[in-house]
């Protein structure tokens, strides 16, 4: 897997995944999602491996998809089709994604993420995806695409923190750092970054010993509550709506913004708090 944007290595039978995008902080492009995936899905075929680490190289975990390039570019690109739009083109290419970023929900085996540094928008999708969090105190995370241009197509937020916890968040975009995600349970640790790497190894290490048809029974049973309550249904609707916000009066404004001062620049008032047009 020496070209894929996942690096895989295992250590006695724990299988770490790494982002592997560190000049981009990670973000996602067209071929990380089916990494991930393929990287999931090589470490459940190996009965050498109990648990699963996912963490980001260099700085930072995921800093969300590659939206510099993606929202600069003129109309006629992933994700930003030509008006008028097809909601159904739109929803097949970010359903593929979802499903990706679920294969760490679906995994049979355990996956521990280790947020090492930003896990915004897209990259908080993968992160809650993941069985446990344990992320650095001084990291950041949190969907400021919520304000315009995104929708979270995992839903993971809800199932997470619950519906008033998870509107604070969504209804404002906002970033959180790891001690506010604790505080509100979306994390299950927050710890300061020197101490990441052998607070994740230790919960791996507690986690191995156990028999795989175990912890693939106790997953598959919990995992199981979020399906009857709907996760599907709910990712659909999270899906159709992502697609539309890229596509609204406001999206399509904004996308314009983008291609005019740059992404960074347009982020930038997007999120300072003043009223969005």
């Amino acid at each position: 897997m020496s070209e894929s944007s996942v690096l895989y290595r295992v250590d006695g039978r724990v299988a770490t995944l790494t982002l592997n995008r560190p000049d981009r902080l990670n973000a996602i492009d067209d071929r990380m999602p089916d990494d991930i995936a393929a990287a999931v899905a090589r470490a459940n075929a190996d009965d050498a491996v109990h648990v699963i680490v996912l963490t980001g190289a260099g700085r930072g975990f995921c800093s969300g998809y590659d939206l510099k390039f993606f929202a600069e570019q003129p109309r006629g690109i992933y994700g930003s089709q030509e008006m008028p739009w097809d909601p159904m083109v739109d929803y097949a290419l970010m359903k593929r994604n979802t499903e990706q970023f679920m294969s760490l929900f679906r995994s049979y085996k355990p996956v521990i993420a280790k947020i090492n540094g930003p896990a915004v928008a897209g990259g908080s999708d993968i992160a809650l995806c993941c069985d446990l969090i344990v992320m650095a105190e001084e990291a950041k995370i949190g969907y400021p695409p919520a304000r315009v241009w995104g929708c979270p197509t995992t839903a993971m937020w809800v199932y997470r923190l619950g519906a008033e916890k998870a509107k604070r968040m969504l209804l404002t975009g906002d970033l959180i750092d790891g001690r506010e995600a604790q505080r509100l349970g979306l994390v299950y640790q927050s710890v300061p970054l020197a101490d990441l790497d052998a607070t994740v190894d230790a919960l791996a290490a507690r986690m191995q010993g156990i028999p795989r048809n175990q912890l693939m029974m106790q997953k598959l049973m919990i995992n199981q509550a979020y399906h009857n309550m709907g996760l599907e249904t709910t990712q659909m609707f999270a899906t159709l709506f992502d697609g539309i916000t890229r596509h609204s009066p406001e999206g399509v404004r904004f996308k314009a913004r983008c291609e005019e001062v740059g992404f960074n620049q347009a982020v930038r008032e997007r999120d300072s708090g003043e009223p969005i047009p």
